[in-house]
């Protein structure tokens, strides 16, 4: 049953990053880069200084960054205990697929993703009640995974894990922030 489940996702890979045309490979590089998404990073900030006060915003910024440094260490550690290797590593299938970058650390499961959601999770947890289209900061996540597979290092597990991993944490820590803004 497991063998089956990892040949379905391998075959998935392959198929979804058979997909991408030459054409756009410029484009998912730059999505795929933690350093396109600034501008965004620094819009969450603006939105949560307009929404709380100061001190409760720092109270929110201490917990975001908590969740986002708990998802990073949680991750790396679980990369390196299940050691699965990227798909752009793997001689068996790297020459059916596109590779754009080459990374050679472990796969399972994606910072990109536990990063990606935990940050987007809590910041919509955080500004929910002031609007409802903080829900389009899931555009982020979504397009940031997808580059993943377009660019030949990551199988779908591996995105779905670490964004079920990175929403999850966030969630906790929103909870837990939730705690110390009510005794302000």
């Amino acid at each position: 049953m497991l063998q089956t489940l990892k040949d379905w996702d391998r075959e998935l890979f392959i198929w979804l990053n058979s997909l991408g045309l030459e054409h756009w490979d410029n484009f998912w590089l730059f999505i795929t880069q933690i350093e396109s998404w600034i501008a965004l990073f620094i819009y969450f900030f603006i939105l949560i200084f307009h929404f709380y006060s100061f001190r409760k915003a720092l109270v929110v910024l201490f917990f975001l960054f908590a969740a986002t440094g708990i998802t990073i260490v949680f991750t790396d550690f679980t990369k390196e205990m299940v050691a699965r290797l990227r798909p752009n590593n793997v001689d068996s299938i790297r020459e059916a697929i596109r590779v754009l970058q080459s990374p050679t650390n472990y796969s399972f499961f994606s910072g990109h993703a536990s990063s990606s959601f935990a940050i987007t999770t809590f910041v919509v947890l955080s500004l929910r009640k002031y609007h409802s289209y903080v829900y389009l900061f899931y555009i982020w996540p979504l397009l940031f995974v997808m580059s993943r597979i377009y660019v030949g290092v990551h199988y779908s597990s591996d995105l779905l894990a670490g964004a079920l991993v990175g929403a999850s944490i966030a969630c906790l820590a929103w909870w837990l922030c939730k705690k110390i803004l009510g005794r302000f």
